[in-house]
Protein backbone atom coordinates (compact mmCIF):
# COMPACT_ATOMS: atom_id res chain seq x y z
CA UNK A 1 0.00 0.00 0.00
CA UNK A 2 1.51 4.02 -1.00
CA UNK A 3 2.48 6.18 1.54
CA UNK A 4 -0.89 8.18 2.66
CA UNK A 5 -0.46 12.03 3.76
CA UNK A 6 -1.88 10.79 7.14
CA UNK A 7 1.19 8.50 7.39
CA UNK A 8 3.49 11.24 6.26
CA UNK A 9 1.66 13.42 9.29
CA UNK A 10 2.04 11.17 11.78
CA UNK A 11 5.74 10.28 11.28
CA UNK A 12 6.68 14.13 10.85
CA UNK A 13 5.20 14.42 14.65
CA UNK A 14 6.79 11.40 16.03
CA UNK A 15 10.58 12.62 14.57
CA UNK A 16 9.87 16.28 15.90
CA UNK A 17 9.16 15.09 19.29
CA UNK A 18 11.78 12.72 19.40
CA UNK A 19 14.03 15.64 17.95
CA UNK A 20 13.10 17.88 20.73
CA UNK A 21 13.78 15.57 23.48
CA UNK A 22 17.90 14.75 21.59
CA UNK A 23 16.63 11.08 21.90
CA UNK A 24 17.78 8.46 19.34
CA UNK A 25 15.22 6.91 17.69
CA UNK A 26 16.94 3.49 19.45
CA UNK A 27 16.40 5.31 22.64
CA UNK A 28 12.74 5.98 21.67
CA UNK A 29 12.34 2.27 20.11
CA UNK A 30 13.44 0.92 23.68
CA UNK A 31 11.29 3.23 25.79
CA UNK A 32 8.55 2.27 23.34
CA UNK A 33 9.01 -1.43 23.58
CA UNK A 34 9.35 -1.42 19.25
CA UNK A 35 12.15 -1.74 17.13
CA UNK A 36 14.07 1.00 15.63
CA UNK A 37 13.29 -0.11 12.45
CA UNK A 38 10.03 0.45 13.25
CA UNK A 39 10.28 3.97 14.50
CA UNK A 40 12.22 4.68 10.78
CA UNK A 41 9.44 3.52 9.03
CA UNK A 42 7.18 5.45 10.63
CA UNK A 43 9.02 8.45 10.73
CA UNK A 44 9.71 8.41 7.11
CA UNK A 45 6.17 8.05 6.75
CA UNK A 46 6.47 4.99 5.17
CA UNK A 47 4.27 2.45 7.47
CA UNK A 48 1.22 4.00 9.15
CA UNK A 49 1.68 2.87 12.92
CA UNK A 50 -1.34 1.48 14.37
CA UNK A 51 -3.19 3.23 17.46
CA UNK A 52 -1.32 1.03 20.21
CA UNK A 53 2.10 1.53 18.76
CA UNK A 54 1.36 5.44 18.48
CA UNK A 55 0.06 5.66 21.67
CA UNK A 56 3.11 3.74 23.18
CA UNK A 57 5.30 6.39 21.05
CA UNK A 58 3.78 9.64 22.06
CA UNK A 59 3.23 8.42 25.89
CA UNK A 60 7.20 7.65 25.80
CA UNK A 61 7.64 11.15 25.38
CA UNK A 62 5.07 12.43 27.57
CA UNK A 63 2.48 13.76 25.38
CA UNK A 64 -0.99 12.81 23.46
CA UNK A 65 -2.30 13.21 19.93
CA UNK A 66 -4.84 15.75 19.65
CA UNK A 67 -7.47 14.75 16.95
CA UNK A 68 -9.25 17.16 14.43
CA UNK A 69 -10.79 17.65 11.01
CA UNK A 70 -11.09 19.58 8.28
CA UNK A 71 -12.60 19.49 4.95
CA UNK A 72 -11.24 17.78 2.13
CA UNK A 73 -8.86 19.39 -0.17
CA UNK A 74 -11.06 19.29 -3.50
CA UNK A 75 -10.99 23.44 -2.79
CA UNK A 76 -7.35 23.41 -3.31
CA UNK A 77 -7.60 22.59 -7.14
CA UNK A 78 -9.30 25.79 -7.57
CA UNK A 79 -6.89 27.65 -5.56
CA UNK A 80 -3.55 26.23 -7.48
CA UNK A 81 -5.17 27.17 -11.00
CA UNK A 82 -5.52 30.99 -9.52
CA UNK A 83 -2.21 30.98 -8.38
CA UNK A 84 -1.22 29.41 -11.70
CA UNK A 85 -2.42 32.67 -13.90
CA UNK A 86 -0.51 35.11 -11.51
CA UNK A 87 2.76 36.37 -12.17
CA UNK A 88 4.98 35.09 -9.97
CA UNK A 89 6.16 38.62 -8.88
CA UNK A 90 2.64 38.91 -7.66
CA UNK A 91 2.48 35.33 -5.67
CA UNK A 92 5.91 36.22 -3.50
CA UNK A 93 4.68 39.56 -3.41
CA UNK A 94 1.54 37.90 -1.51
CA UNK A 95 3.56 35.98 0.77
CA UNK A 96 5.36 39.30 2.48
CA UNK A 97 8.65 37.33 2.99
CA UNK A 98 10.58 40.13 2.66
CA UNK A 99 9.40 42.28 5.59
CA UNK A 100 9.91 39.44 7.54
CA UNK A 101 13.51 37.87 6.20
CA UNK A 102 14.92 41.56 6.78
CA UNK A 103 14.60 41.08 9.97
CA UNK A 104 15.56 37.52 10.73
CA UNK A 105 19.35 38.18 11.06
CA UNK A 106 19.96 36.93 14.28
CA UNK A 107 20.62 33.15 13.44
CA UNK A 108 21.01 31.65 10.29
CA UNK A 109 18.13 29.59 8.40
CA UNK A 110 16.73 28.84 4.96
CA UNK A 111 13.77 29.03 3.48
CA UNK A 112 12.14 25.33 3.02
CA UNK A 113 8.20 24.29 2.68
CA UNK A 114 5.32 25.86 0.17
CA UNK A 115 7.47 28.91 0.38
CA UNK A 116 10.63 27.30 -1.14
CA UNK A 117 7.87 26.00 -3.64
CA UNK A 118 6.36 29.61 -4.76
CA UNK A 119 10.05 31.21 -4.85
CA UNK A 120 11.37 27.99 -7.39
CA UNK A 121 7.96 28.83 -9.46
CA UNK A 122 4.90 26.57 -8.50
CA UNK A 123 2.11 27.78 -7.86
CA UNK A 124 1.06 26.45 -4.33
CA UNK A 125 -0.94 27.73 -1.49
CA UNK A 126 1.74 28.96 0.87
CA UNK A 127 0.44 31.19 3.91
CA UNK A 128 3.42 30.94 6.18
CA UNK A 129 7.24 31.68 5.75
CA UNK A 130 8.69 28.41 6.88
CA UNK A 131 12.22 28.13 7.75
CA UNK A 132 14.80 25.47 8.48
CA UNK A 133 16.63 25.71 11.70
CA UNK A 134 19.18 24.42 13.50
CA UNK A 135 18.48 23.38 17.13
CA UNK A 136 21.82 24.34 18.30
CA UNK A 137 20.75 27.94 17.15
CA UNK A 138 17.02 27.22 19.42
CA UNK A 139 17.94 29.81 22.24
CA UNK A 140 18.82 32.04 19.70
CA UNK A 141 15.88 32.08 18.25
CA UNK A 142 13.67 32.02 21.04
CA UNK A 143 15.04 35.29 22.08
CA UNK A 144 14.18 36.61 18.77
CA UNK A 145 10.65 35.91 19.45
CA UNK A 146 10.82 37.27 22.75
CA UNK A 147 12.07 40.56 21.13
CA UNK A 148 9.41 40.44 18.55
CA UNK A 149 6.47 40.02 20.65
CA UNK A 150 6.17 36.06 19.60
CA UNK A 151 3.17 33.65 20.00
CA UNK A 152 3.57 29.75 19.74
CA UNK A 153 0.14 28.27 18.41
CA UNK A 154 -1.86 26.82 20.81
CA UNK A 155 -3.14 23.53 19.52
CA UNK A 156 -5.56 22.55 22.16
CA UNK A 157 -7.13 26.57 22.38
CA UNK A 158 -7.31 26.27 18.02
CA UNK A 159 -5.14 30.02 19.26
CA UNK A 160 -1.87 31.82 19.64
CA UNK A 161 -0.73 31.95 23.18
CA UNK A 162 -0.61 29.97 26.58
CA UNK A 163 2.28 27.24 25.60
CA UNK A 164 6.35 28.09 26.33
CA UNK A 165 7.68 29.70 23.16
CA UNK A 166 10.78 27.30 23.39
CA UNK A 167 11.10 25.05 20.00
CA UNK A 168 12.53 22.39 22.43
CA UNK A 169 8.86 22.36 24.29
CA UNK A 170 6.47 19.91 22.95
CA UNK A 171 4.07 21.94 20.65
CA UNK A 172 3.79 22.81 16.52
CA UNK A 173 6.52 24.90 15.39
CA UNK A 174 4.73 27.68 14.82
CA UNK A 175 4.92 30.98 15.79
CA UNK A 176 3.14 34.45 15.48
CA UNK A 177 5.50 37.76 15.28
CA UNK A 178 5.10 41.16 15.03
CA UNK A 179 6.47 40.74 11.50
CA UNK A 180 4.20 37.71 10.79
CA UNK A 181 4.07 34.19 11.24
CA UNK A 182 6.79 31.52 10.95
CA UNK A 183 6.84 27.72 10.52
CA UNK A 184 9.70 26.30 11.05
CA UNK A 185 11.38 22.79 10.87
CA UNK A 186 14.13 21.65 13.50
CA UNK A 187 17.38 19.98 12.21
CA UNK A 188 21.05 19.31 13.16
CA UNK A 189 22.27 20.85 10.07
CA UNK A 190 20.44 23.07 7.53
CA UNK A 191 19.77 21.25 4.23
CA UNK A 192 21.63 22.18 1.11
CA UNK A 193 19.81 24.81 -0.75
CA UNK A 194 19.82 26.73 -4.19
CA UNK A 195 19.77 30.44 -4.80
CA UNK A 196 17.20 32.30 -6.54
CA UNK A 197 16.57 35.61 -7.53
CA UNK A 198 13.23 37.72 -7.53
CA UNK A 199 12.82 41.34 -8.12
CA UNK A 200 16.95 41.87 -7.71
CA UNK A 201 16.48 40.03 -4.24
CA UNK A 202 18.63 36.55 -3.92
CA UNK A 203 16.43 34.36 -1.74
CA UNK A 204 18.49 30.83 -0.31
CA UNK A 205 15.79 27.74 -0.61
CA UNK A 206 15.80 24.67 -0.54
CA UNK A 207 15.30 22.94 -4.06
CA UNK A 208 12.51 21.07 -5.00
CA UNK A 209 13.78 17.64 -5.24
CA UNK A 210 14.71 17.78 -1.33
CA UNK A 211 10.96 19.44 -0.42
CA UNK A 212 9.39 16.84 -1.84
CA UNK A 213 11.46 14.23 0.16
CA UNK A 214 11.78 16.20 3.51
CA UNK A 215 7.95 18.18 3.51
CA UNK A 216 5.14 16.18 3.45
CA UNK A 217 2.54 19.11 2.98
CA UNK A 218 5.06 20.70 -0.05
CA UNK A 219 5.35 17.61 -1.09
CA UNK A 220 1.52 16.46 -1.23
CA UNK A 221 0.97 20.13 -3.01
CA UNK A 222 3.44 19.69 -5.94
CA UNK A 223 2.27 16.51 -6.99
CA UNK A 224 -1.69 18.22 -6.81
CA UNK A 225 0.13 20.52 -9.17
CA UNK A 226 1.86 18.16 -11.49
CA UNK A 227 -1.45 16.00 -11.66
CA UNK A 228 -3.68 18.90 -12.67
CA UNK A 229 -1.00 19.47 -15.45
CA UNK A 230 -1.02 15.63 -16.62
CA UNK A 231 -4.97 16.95 -16.62
CA UNK A 232 -4.70 19.29 -18.75
CA UNK A 233 -1.95 18.64 -21.18
CA UNK A 234 -3.91 15.36 -21.82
Amino acid sequence: MPPTRLAGLLGTAIREQRQSRELSQSELAELAGVSQATVARIERGERAPSIAVLERLLAAMDVQLVVGVEPLDAHLDTRIDGLAARPIAERIDGLGLDRLLDRLTDFPQVITGCAAAVLQGAPVPADTLQIALRWQDAKLFTRWLETNYGQRWNARWGEFGGVWLEPEEPGEHLWSTRYGEIRATMCDELPETIEVRHGGRSYQVVPLVELELSEPRAAELLRRYRDRQLVSDG
